[in-house]
């Protein structure tokens, strides 16, 4: 009987991590088709995506951690800035205390472009979110939080030769 309820769990934790990589997937390619909307190499738009969801949260990014989080180098992340500055999807000002550090933040009409791109689907999930309680969504807060730390402490590991 305990073999059974293992074997249950096990597939049960299959099928959320098939779950997740399916969404991930999903994700992947809704950015893709991001991309192209706005006439931009992917690369482009998940670095301009990930510059205007730090805004939002009141964290703009450095370019050093906008490289950290696209994983690309100094030099190909400050090609990348370049070209997202010259064609007005970015700035990068100086607005903390210490001058030497670059806060980037996304071009007006960028925030405008994603809000018309990805506001259909925000409804959509937020009403699919709707029909499950608060407490649920608290336990899958909590879960995701567990899972992406998980994944930040695995990345976060030198990788080994042959990985």
């Amino acid at each position: 009987m305990e073999e059974a309820v293992r074997d249950d769990v096990t597939a049960q934790r299959e099928r959320l991590m098939e779950g997740l990589r399916v969404y991930g997937g999903h994700y992947t390619e809704l950015s893709r088709r991001f991309a192209a909307w706005l006439g931009l190499h992917s690369t482009d738009a998940v670095a301009v995506l990930q510059i205007a969801a730090a805004e939002e949260r009141g964290t703009p990014l450095s370019p050093a951690r906008l490289s950290e989080r696209i994983s690309l180098s100094t030099g190909a992340t400050t090609a990348l800035l370049n070209r997202l500055e010259a064609a007005g999807h970015i700035t990068r000002t100086r607005e903390h205390s210490d001058r030497r550090v670059i806060s980037l933040r996304s071009g007006a009409h960028i925030q405008e472009r994603a809000d018309e791109f990805f506001g259909p689907l925000a409804h959509r999930l937020d009403a699919t979110m709707s029909h499950y309680p608060p407490d649920l969504l608290t336990q899958f807060e909590s879960f995701m939080a567990d899972l992406n730390s998980t994944m930040d402490a695995h990345l976060a590991e030198p990788m080994k030769p042959g990985q």
